[in-house]
């Protein structure tokens, strides 16, 4: 037997060496999914299948190189390097630059990232005087023939599907099906293609000329395709085209991590894969390498409630491993507290080290709270695939509008609000501002106010759009006296049309964006609250000092690896770490409140947390808040059903204090929690330890503390120092010391969590729990 078959156990084996005919390899998480598929391209070669007649195609580039770097080693780099190996896009891209001619393109044709699109369609807005409706989005329009695209409609058929142009009409773009029209032809005219093209055109290039595709069907006896779960319509086509001579293809995946719908990803291609192939072979990796024991059972417990799937029991041989933490705590940012504490903790408990850790969300909303628990913890930190909360582009342009508000000779800010939203400001005329600016020396806010700026040649509607920009300005400054950060940030945010400008875009970027905004929103609010209780001042000043050093880079030290690592759960997928944290599991969040309302989007919800467990090695986590801020106001949250549908008998559950009931909502016809496994949280008999666990069928209800609020006719209170008291942000601590007089008196208290706070009691809303 060759030397690296010895490498694998049986399953990878059989998956390696079964090499003819449709193989289907379904690889649970950790099971050495990349192993197989480059051993079994390996053994193709080390049988004498030469490397160009095999065709194997990834997702990621990285992918593509780490695979073909491995097969090098066994068969060596003059086979590796006649593979036609990468990624879907660069392979027909390569075979699209041979049979250009085929479709009246260049074989130099220029490839236009997202940038290049975005202007092109800013070019055709403007020439078909849609620019200055605000409906037609460039972001938008570019999601809308991405979509098209993916599905393989052309500008014609596209102006032929009802279901589309209804959806345009409703959207106020009834344009869409002439603006794709113009874009593929200005696209032609440049010799340039889109990403999206690169699959649309080879479909195309089959479908149009057949000698073509049996020029290619002979080509690749072999065809491999990794995670196929991801395989969009375009995608699964083009691969079923060329596979149908010789049959011999092997798609490698797991739809029980298939979480990429909204980029137009079907788990179908992978469920069906055995009604395109009736004699397929199919063979499980079921044996996780990754984790312990408890946490392969905790995923396997969860996803088996899914309906869609293809059955398999993966196991792990690894130690049993600790149970997994769920931690229950008061609030958002007492989570964040919790969660970076733990991680303090456990550092130094099993001497890991920080990029050991990792916190998974499901929104990128979520990481502000944590990133300011890890800066105060003075913990290094990254955000992985994405920017730091208040260095991404909506936060940056509030911030620019708030910095504007209390200086607005601040010309940087000024740049960056002067036409955000749109209002007719263009490039020319802020060279303009800027070259009058520079020639008196002076601010562009001095400009801009100044009485004799209509002599400096500016056309009257130009002066109209600059005079109702310095207005709106001047209206926050005199605003800002009078109003909490809280509010003028509300007021700022109405007023200049940011808000209505997000609302307005129903696409998945721009809800993100909306989620950061409301995160925002949420960091003033906690701001100003707390700023209240302990009687230090609150005004939009204060705030934008405490966010100008929260956001000081100069503390970075880019080039140390060892960092707590941030992420969104879709991001995470093909990682791991020692140490997973799984974060805002709660009704609404995690699932979210989209997925909820159908079947087919719970369970990909379903499946996103099972990618999100099967990422951990040694330990998980799992947290949850029992109130949470959204748009500055505090509501209550129901903890996750996910958490109920866990095998009990794999958890560890905690509680920073008492459980808690939620509020008694109606759920929708997907929302109902699970009836297999129905759950409450209820006292254990170890108070000490403030455990909690899942049984029954309803939230149990706890007798609530009783609450302290200050009286205004009552100069009395029953706090005294050593009274614990509960806050809703904080949690559970301890009071030690009293100062000041009736309406003032000021509560010094030690939180669990949070630590040592200064109180003012009549604001604080502390309640009494001994």
């Amino acid at each position: 037997m060759e030397s690296y078959l010895e490498q694998l156990n049986d399953a990878q084996r059989e998956a390696v060496v079964n090499t003819d005919g449709p193989a289907l390899v379904i690889a649970g998480a950790g099971s050495g999914k990349t192993r197989v598929l480059t051993y079994r391209i390996a053994h193709l070669l080390s049988k004498g299948v030469p490397p160009w007649s095999v065709l194997a195609l990834t997702f990621t580039n990285k992918a593509a190189r780490e695979i073909k770097e491995r097969i090098s080693h066994i068969v060596g780099n003059d086979l590796a390097s006649k593979l036609w190996m990468g990624t879907f896009h660069s392979v027909f891209a390569k075979i699209l630059r041979i049979e250009a001619e085929h479709l009246n393109y260049p074989s130099s044709f220029t490839i236009y990232d997202t940038a290049d699109s975005k202007s092109l369609i800013n070019s055709i807005l403007k020439n078909m005087g849609l620019n200055k409706n605000k409906a037609y989005k460039p972001s938008t329009i570019l999601g809308r023939i991405s979509s098209a695209k993916n599905d393989l409609l052309v500008p014609a058929a596209y102006a032929r599907d009802s279901h589309r142009t209804t959806a345009d009409a409703a959207a106020n773009i009834p344009m869409m099906p002439e603006i794709y029209e113009r874009y593929m032809r200005e696209c032609r005219k440049a010799g340039a293609m889109d990403f999206d093209d690169l699959l649309l055109n080879t479909n195309i290039l089959f479908r149009d000329h057949p000698e073509v595709l049996a020029n290619y069907q002979d080509r690749f006896q072999y065809i491999l395709v990794d995670e196929y779960q991801d395989t969009n319509f375009s995608q699964y086509l083009i691969i079923r085209k060329l596979a149908q001579k010789h049959q011999n293809i092997c798609v490698v995946g797991d739809d029980a991590q298939s979480i990429y719908s909204f980029r137009g990803a079907r788990i179908e291609n992978i469920l069906n894969f055995r009604n395109d192939y009736p004699k397929y072979k199919l063979f499980k990796l079921e044996q996780n390498f990754r984790s312990t024991q408890i946490i392969v059972n905790a995923a396997n417990s969860v996803i088996e409630k899914n309906t869609g799937q293809i059955r398999k029991k993966v196991f792990s041989q690894n130690d049993e491993g600790t149970k997994i933490n769920i931690i229950q705590a008061h609030s958002d940012v007492d989570e964040g507290f919790i969660v970076i504490n733990d991680i303090h903790e456990m550092r130094l408990r099993h001497q890991n080290q920080f990029k050991d850790f990792a916190i998974l969300y499901r929104t990128n909303a979520q990481s502000r709270i944590f990133e300011e628990a890890l800066r105060k913890k003075n913990i290094p930190y990254k955000i992985y695939g994405g920017l730091s909360f208040y260095q991404r582009k909506e936060i940056k342009d509030l911030l620019a509008y708030l910095r504007v508000t209390i200086n607005p000779h601040d010309n940087e800010a000024i740049k960056r609000i002067i036409n955000y939203p749109a209002r007719g400001i263009g490039k020319t005329t802020l060279d303009k501002l800027e070259a009058l600016a520079n020639q008196h020396n002076v601010s562009l806010w001095a400009v801009l106010t100044n009485p004799a700026l209509p002599n400096t040649g500016f056309h009257s509607g130009t002066l109209r759009k600059l005079s109702s920009f310095t207005h709106l300005v001047a209206e926050f400054i005199s605003q800002v006296p009078n109003m909490s950060a809280f509010e003028i940030t509300t007021e700022i945010t109405t007023q200049s049309g940011i808000l209505k400008e997000l609302h307005q875009d129903k696409s998945h970027e721009n809800q993100t964006r909306l989620e950061n905004l409301e995160e925002l929103f949420n960091a003033i609010r906690e701001f100003s609250d707390n700023r209240q209780e302990s009687g230090e001042n609150n005004g939009l000043v204060d705030f934008l000092q405490e966010v100008s050093l929260l956001t000081d880079q100069d503390t970075e030290k880019p080039d140390d690896i060892d960092k707590v690592t941030l992420m969104t759960i879709h991001s995470a997928k093909g990682l791991e770490f020692k140490n997973v944290y799984i974060v805002g599991i709660e009704e609404g969040l995690f699932p979210s409140s989209m997925a909820s309302n159908s079947e087919a989007g719970l369970e990909e919800e379903r499946r996103l947390f099972y990618v999100a467990l099967t990422r951990a090695q040694e330990r998980a986590t799992l947290t949850f808040a029992r109130s949470r801020y959204k748009f500055g106001e505090l509501t209550f949250a129901r903890p996750s059903r996910f958490l109920g549908e866990i095998d009990q008998s794999c958890l560890n559950i905690t509680a920073e204090s008492n459980s808690f009931a939620p509020p008694k909502e109606k759920l929708s016809k997907f929302g109902k929690q699970s009836e297999s496994q129905p759950f409450h949280f209820k006292q254990s008999s170890t108070s000490r330890s403030n455990k909690i666990r899942f049984s029954g069928k309803t939230l149990n209800n706890q007798t609530s503390p009783k609450p302290f609020n200050l009286n205004e006719s009552d100069n009395t209170t029953p706090i005294r120092p050593g009274t614990i008291v509960e806050h809703q942000r904080f949690g559970r601590g301890k009071v030690l010391q009293l100062e000041g007089e009736y309406p003032n008196i000021k509560a010094t208290v030690v939180f669990n969590n949070a630590g040592k706070k200064q109180l003012l009691l009549k604001f604080a809303k502390l309640k009494i729990i001994s």
